[in-house]
Parts: C-alpha cells; structure tokens; sequence
C-alpha cells in the first residue's frame, strides 16, 4: 500500500500503459483520476473502486485544468502522471506536415505542461507533491522515432528538469522515465516513413525485448512513491539495455 490514502491523476489511463499504472496505483492504495481523450476505452474503469474517470484531451488547456480541478474535489493531490502521448508515423523532417508536427507536440509535450501548470499551486499549496512524466528513449537518442515524436520526448525531459530545479525546494519532486518498446499496441495513425522506419529498425538488434506494460507501471510506482523521496529531475531509462549498445 504504498500510495494508501494519495489522491493521484493519470492521463491516457485507458489503455497500454495508462491503464497498466492506473491498476497498480490502485492495488497501492491510491485514488485515481483517469484521463482519457476515448470515452470508449474508459468504460471499462467506470464504476471501478477508487477511480474517477474524465474524458478529456491533454492538449486543450481547458481540459487540463478540468482534470485538476476533478482530482481537486477529493483532496490534495500528491502525484501527476502525464502519460498520454501520440507518435507520428517515423515521419523525418522533410515528410513532416504541419497537421502531425502540431498534434503530436500539443499531446506530447503540451499536454504535460498544461497539466503540471495547473497541478503546481495544488502542490505548493500542499508543499509536498510528485509529477512522473512519460517519456522515452527517443527522448535521448536521436533514431527511435519521427522528427516530431523525438523533439517532443527531448523537450519533455527538459521539462522535468526545469521543473524540478524550480520547484525541489518546495518539497515537489519532477521525474521522468524513458521506456524503450512496449507491448501497448499504439496506432502509428497511418502508414509509417520508409526512411524513417528503416532507422529505427537499424537500432533493433540491440534491443533485447519489448516490455510488458506492468514492468512500466511498476518504474512509475517507485517513482511516483515516497521511495524515491530523494529522486527529483531525473530520467530513468527502462528499455531492457537497448540504449546501453
């Protein structure tokens, strides 16, 4: 019971990787807000114990700060987990179109500013507070994604930096953690870039396996938990060895 009595918001809770760290959240004795831009997927965790479900898209700033202010009527919240995220076909910088570029970065890295924007007086309020944002390998190599998704990802794990060098003192803590492949069966939303593709599949022999999305939530867990107390402004990698090749 790890997360007994926290109040906690996942976003892109209804699948993959959302949904396998909105379980465990609550196994650990958490409330769960469950964000998710699929109402479909959400029935699922409706009426489930603990979880409060809100459809909604990251990327809208009014969304954000309806999640928050849904979390907020059960109580402080202790833990933000931005999720949600899109990719964008592996699409390099010339095939990139404005619509992709824009969506994928108003998910990816948006989405997770407006929530962290809107959730940071909660915790400085409350002086204390744990935002885990998900990021990825892409986030720190430069061939395991699109133009997009790659910019996205390393602008995400700047922001966690700057946010926990803002805020450490105030008792609110900002980590990240970059999976490599994980069995989530994500839509690439349309057919990949050969080129793009190509590049990445340069990289696979290094890569043991593709995860389980439990063994990710677990990652979140300890990151999200008063164990990692002392762990703020830190990307912790969790792809099997792949970037260790």
């Amino acid at each position: 019971m790890r997360l007994e009595n926290k109040i906690a918001i996942v976003t892109g809770a209804a699948s993959g990787i959302g949904l396998a760290i909105t379980r465990t959240f609550l196994e650990e004795g958490a409330q769960v807000v469950a964000a998710d831009h699929n109402p479909t997927n959400l029935e699922g965790l409706k009426g489930v114990t603990g979880v409060t479900t809100i459809t909604a898209d990251v990327s809208l700033p009014a969304d954000a700060t309806r999640i928050v202010e849904t979390a907020r009527q059960l109580g402080p919240i202790d833990i933000l987990v931005n999720n949600a995220g899109i990719v964008d076909r592996f699409l390099p910088a010339h095939e990139m179109t404005d619509e992709v570029w824009s969506r994928v970065m108003g998910v990816n890295l948006n989405g997770p500013l407006f929530l962290s924007r809107a959730v940071l007086p909660c915790m400085l309020e409350a002086k204390r507070g744990a935002i885990v944002n998900v990021a990825s390998v892409a986030g720190i190599a430069g061939g395991r994604g699109g133009a997009a998704y790659t910019a996205s990802k390393h602008g995400l794990i700047g922001l966690t930096m700057n946010i926990a060098a803002t805020y450490g003192r105030d008792g609110i803590r900002c980590v990240a953690v970059a999976p490599g492949g994980v069995n989530t069966g994500i839509s690439l939303g349309g057919e990949p870039s050969e080129r793009g593709f190509n590049v990445l599949k340069g990289t696979m022999a290094a890569n043991i396996r593709v995860a389980e999305p439990e063994e990710l939530a677990r990652v979140v867990l300890f990151l999200a938990s008063d164990e990692a107390s002392f762990v703020n402004g830190a990307t912790l990698i969790a792809d099997g060895g792949w970037l260790a090749h």
